[in-house]
């Protein structure tokens, strides 16, 4: 059951595959590639849901045979190829969920500040983001880099906080797996959990969820901006 919310949330850190953005079948496809180059076994696009949303790292760790998955060489190589095999087809398939983009402009056009903060290479974040929502303003976007820790850790969303200066507590965090209810519990922020994107409602409320919504019109429900 969810639990109560204040509606005094503020401001919104999203998460960015899963939530704001279908990424699935690009990440999927590219994966298979490398894995098929490397001759090992692809996987069905679903089973992508469970390998996403820790860094490329934990992605390919989690593709690869189990046996392989800490011959260090072997990982290195596969995610350097799989680096560039995303790079060049990050935009075959993906988009934004439906209601994305009218929640956003909503945000916007009530001049609630909105954050992005993934675990995709910082590089493919920002050029995701120019490409998808180009007439969105976001006050902060980062993806993985040498400055933040990778989420779960919640350094860089409470720098968000600080940088925007509003209290974590008035925070909302939106995304779609147990890596964001883990961040956004231990930044003091809101947890809300997207049920449109790769993970299941169980997953998030175990790890935290106080909010799970269906739509992402929803939301305004919780931030009054």
């Amino acid at each position: 059951m969810d639990a109560p919310f204040p509606n005094t949330m503020r401001a919104v850190l999203f998460d960015l595959d899963g939530t704001l953005l279908d990424t699935l079948e690009d990440l999927g496809n590219s994966t298979n590639t490398v894995l098929a180059r490397q001759g090992f076994p692809v996987h069905e696009l679903p089973a992508y849901k469970q390998f996403v949303g820790e860094g490329i790292t934990v992605l390919v760790r989690k593709a690869l045979p189990a046996e392989k998955s800490e011959d260090e060489r072997l990982v290195n190589r596969c995610v350097a190829e799989l680096s560039a095999e995303y790079t060049a087809h990050s935009m075959d398939a993906t988009d934004a969920y439906p209601g994305i983009r009218d929640l956003l402009a909503t945000l916007q056009t009530r001049h609630v500040p909105m954050t992005v903060l993934s675990n995709k290479p910082d590089a493919m974040v920002q050029m995701l983001l120019k490409k998808y929502f180009p007439s969105i303003s976001f006050a902060l976007a980062a993806g993985a880099n040498e400055f933040f820790p990778r989420k779960p850790d919640p350094t860089a969303a409470i720098a968000f906080a600080r940088k925007i200066d509003i209290p974590p507590e008035q925070w909302a965090f939106l995304g779609d797996s147990k890596v964001d209810m883990q961040t956004a519990k231990a930044a003091d922020m809101f947890p809300v959990g997207a049920l449109w994107g790769f993970r299941d409602a169980a997953e998030l409320l175990v790890n935290g969820a106080k909010k799970l919504i269906n739509l992402p019109g929803e939301l305004l429900d919780i931030v009054s901006g």
